[in-house]
């Protein structure tokens, strides 16, 4: 799935901002991420998750789809997320999300949810005696 549909009103830059966010989050947590931003066919949930068991490895993936007409937010994690992501640290990022959102910032909004993401869902460092 391309990081962030066509047609969906973004600039060239725009693009190349939130794919070199997606970039960093995935060096960052070495999972994979995606953006979907446009409408949801049907309810943004059950969309939402069609949409991630669409992915190439959807176990080690996150999914944020954006539909600003609708207002509609979801984010989507793998079983192998889940296991290093707690729900509070998605919760905090949506809230992040929602607030850029809310002052009219999509690309920023997006941009700090999938930093905020990749942060949490670093795995922790291992020190061997």
């Amino acid at each position: 799935m391309a990081p962030v549909a066509r047609g969906d009103g973004f600039s060239d830059d725009q693009r190349y901002e939130i794919d070199r966010a997606i970039r960093a989050a995935e060096t960052v947590s070495r999972y994979e991420f995606s953006v979907y931003v446009g409408a949801a066919d049907g309810e943004a949930g059950p969309f939402a998750q069609r949409l991630h068991a669409s992915l190439v490895a959807p176990d080690r993936s996150v999914l944020i789809m954006v539909d600003p007409a609708s207002r509609l937010l979801e984010v989507i994690t793998g079983a192998a997320v889940r296991r290093v992501l707690p729900d509070d640290a998605v919760k905090l990022a949506v809230v992040a999300m929602e607030s850029a959102f809310a002052e009219g910032d999509l690309v920023g909004g997006i941009k700090r949810g999938v930093a905020q993401l990749a942060d949490a869902a670093r795995k922790p460092q291992t020190l061997h005696a």
